[in-house]
């Protein structure tokens, strides 16, 4: 009997959890990921993530502050999202002179997938500037926090990236985050906005962050199948022509809407004055290009859970920045929705970790 009993607890040996070998393993692990690569790489990675860390929040607060001193266009300030496209073009050029690399030949294939997501990023930026219009700085940041969920969603579906009970319960997490700020919406709106237009702004919040969530699996698809090559100066090719058609569309809208003839008459009624108008938008145009240059290289340097990670960081950065710079109103519900969204990040990254670690085990 006793043979038998010491035979079952062999074949189903007990799991334990150990938090000193938990700790013991990262250590491990964070060792040898720092010596596989020389000083210079991670050099850069810290530069690319304080840019994404800074930029992306003053491009958000800086398209509050041009709403809320008296700037109407909702097409200037998605222009302004593309207008800084050839600071990245400045970038690539020097690997093209320096490194002696050929540009990557243009097929057609390639030219009609740029125009896509051109197309989509364009539309994306002016949903982004309805909410910004609308919404206040902090709010709208945690709405688009979702766009992670979406990633994962859209990842699945297009590019079949895995879907783990981890990343599934992030979704759930931070969809019911969405739903704590639309039930706590009366406590966050201005008073000059109408309840009919806060809702637009949340509606427009979401989708943008929905078709953001597409356009990064599309461009994930865009690499793997026509690009095929990891190398930074073809991830800095793809964003120069997603950006350039992006700014082509915006600027045919801008024509359009005759909101170039409008920007004199806007300057001079701005909150501020002419000076704080133009600062406003030349460092809307910065920031916002500074932020998607970090996050490509993010993206190429580490992985995309790495940018998740500092994507969930720069979350309470936009909004704890609002609250301090913009005055923001800050709910006890807004801080159960921005606990939430943390862990729903949380739980997506460690599905990623989790979902890595056994693909290499198995390898």
């Amino acid at each position: 009997m006793v043979g038998l009993l010491m035979d079952e607890e062999t074949e189903h040996p007990s799991v334990s959890f150990s938090y000193s070998n938990w700790v013991s393993n990262v250590k491990k692990s964070t060792r040898e990921a720092y010596e596989s690569k020389p000083l210079s790489h991670w050099i850069l990675l810290i530069l690319s993530g304080a840019s994404m860390l800074t930029a992306f929040p003053a491009s958000s607060l800086l398209s509050r502050l041009y709403f809320s001193n008296g700037g109407k266009s909702k097409w200037i300030i998605s222009w302004v999202c593309v207008a800084g496209w050839p600071i990245t073009c400045l970038i690539l050029l020097p690997t093209y002179i320096f490194r002696k690399i050929k540009p990557t030949p243009l097929s057609t294939k390639l030219v009609l997938s740029y125009i896509i997501l051109g197309f989509l990023s364009a539309a994306d930026n002016l949903m982004y500037a309805y909410a910004y219009a609308y919404l206040p700085a902090s709010t709208s940041s945690l709405l688009a926090s979702s766009s992670l969920a979406f990633s994962a969603l859209f990842g699945y579906l297009i590019v079949k990236n895995p879907l783990n009970p981890s990343v599934i319960n992030s979704i759930v997490v931070i969809t019911g985050a969405m739903a704590i700020i639309a039930l706590d919406s009366s406590s966050d709106r201005y008073d000059y906005v109408s309840n009919r237009q806060y809702f637009a702004g949340f509606f427009w919040d979401i989708m943008g962050s929905a078709l953001h969530g597409l356009i990064f699996a599309l461009s994930e698809l865009l690499f793997v199948k026509l690009l095929g090559r990891r190398f930074f100066h073809v991830a800095l090719e793809q964003q120069v022509m997603v950006s350039l058609v992006a700014f082509a569309f915006t600027t045919l809208g801008m024509v359009v809407s005759k909101d170039f003839q409008g920007m004199a008459q806007e300057a001079k009624s701005f909150k501020g004055g002419e000076s704080l108008y133009t600062q406003v938008l030349v460092w809307s145009a910065v920031t916002f290009q500074l932020g998607v240059l970090g996050a490509t290289a993010v993206l190429f340097l580490a992985s995309t859970v790495m940018a998740g990670v500092l994507n969930a960081v720069r979350v309470p950065i936009t909004s704890v920045a609002a609250v301090i710079l913009l005055h923001d109103p800050m709910s006890g519900f807004k801080i159960l929705s921005l606990l939430l969204t943390f862990w729903g990040f949380s739980s997506y990254i460690y599905g990623n970790s989790s979902w890595n670690s056994s693909t290499q085990a198995s390898s």
